[in-house]
């Protein structure tokens, strides 16, 4: 099995590497005091551009769990450097004579990958732009695999902001290394999945298929994958033209089969609109576990970049 040095996208991860972090995941989960310390000599530090509140608290979790420590910024673009003009190269560079490990949220497409160029030690996509957010994408396929006993085989429909959602190429990308997985796309004219996403899934022998009624597609889904409309990456006209368009509720819950799952990287807004008391009660409603699980599967990631021999 090849050892990471960087996670910059989903194409890095073999089947073999994705299962052994579920595994040592799931070995986490199970014996957090085995694992308190195997990082205590380690610094993470954090560099979100971009606001967040799920990444950067889980993986700041995860690394205080492990007994590392944290350092870093919540706001980098306004309160770091940035804001006189450094170039994130040479951010770099200075960060990582201080740090172990660099976790970086980025506004840019592709600033994770020109980061793991210059830095002198590994960093994490926690998120850039447009492109890819790997680390959800595990997060999300090990959720499947923990709801539904298996990643193969699934049907997985995958609704709302196709177009700027990096969460979804994250997951495409990542699902294609598992067998007879078929999509679903559901979005708006206007949001629809990239072409490259629909040729790396050929090119991988992925069946998928785009539809524009949500509830035609939902009692056959495995999983179904909300996504919001993201306001901040549009035009007003577009977002207007897309928002409440796909909606789960309790009037097409019904058609959701029992066995399936609802899945949604989270924050949700007008997409999901169900009671808390379904929220809190329904096994169908996955999203909450799938945030949770978040925290495992990247204290997973931190072990083996930084602590497994």
């Amino acid at each position: 099995m090849e050892r990471l040095k960087n996670l910059v996208r989903s194409q890095q991860f073999s089947r073999e590497l994705l299962e052994h972090l579920f595994l040592l995941a799931n070995k986490i989960r199970e014996n957090p005091g085995n694992y308190r310390d195997v990082l205590s000599d380690k610094i993470m530090a954090v560099l979100f551009y971009e606001p967040s509140t799920r990444t950067k608290l889980s993986f700041e979790s995860a690394m205080l769990k492990l007994g590392g420590n944290v350092i870093g910024t919540e706001n980098a673009k306004e309160f770091s450097s940035a804001a006189k003009g450094e170039s994130l190269e040479d951010s770099i560079r200075v960060v990582s004579a201080y740090c172990d490990v660099i976790v970086l949220r980025h506004n840019e497409t592709g600033a994770s990958e020109l980061a793991s160029q210059v830095a002198g030690v590994p960093v994490i996509n926690a998120g850039d732009g447009r492109g890819q957010h790997p680390t959800q994408a595990l997060l999300d396929v090990y959720t499947i695999q923990r709801e539904l006993s298996t990643v193969d085989g699934r049907r997985i429909a995958v609704v709302g902001d196709l177009a700027n959602g990096r969460t979804v190429r994250s997951l495409a990308y990542l699902c294609s290394k598992f067998n007879n997985i078929s999509f679903t796309f559901v979005s708006p004219p206007n949001l629809k999945i990239g072409d490259d996403i629909k040729e790396h899934l050929i090119e991988h022998n992925v069946s998928f298929t785009e539809e524009s009624d949500l509830n035609k597609v939902l009692p056959r889904a495995d999983v179904i994958y909300m996504t919001r409309i993201q306001k901040e990456r549009m035009t007003a006209e577009d977002y207007n033209a897309s928002k409440g368009l796909y909606v789960i509720d309790e009037s097409n819950l019904v058609l959701i089969r029992k066995d399936a799952r609802i899945m949604h990287p989270l924050p949700h807004v007008e997409e999901i609109n169900l009671p808390i008391s379904v929220e809190t009660t329904d096994a169908r409603v996955a999203y909450f576990r799938q945030a949770e699980n978040g925290l495992y599967v990247r204290m997973a990631l931190l072990h083996h970049l930084l602590g497994e021999k």
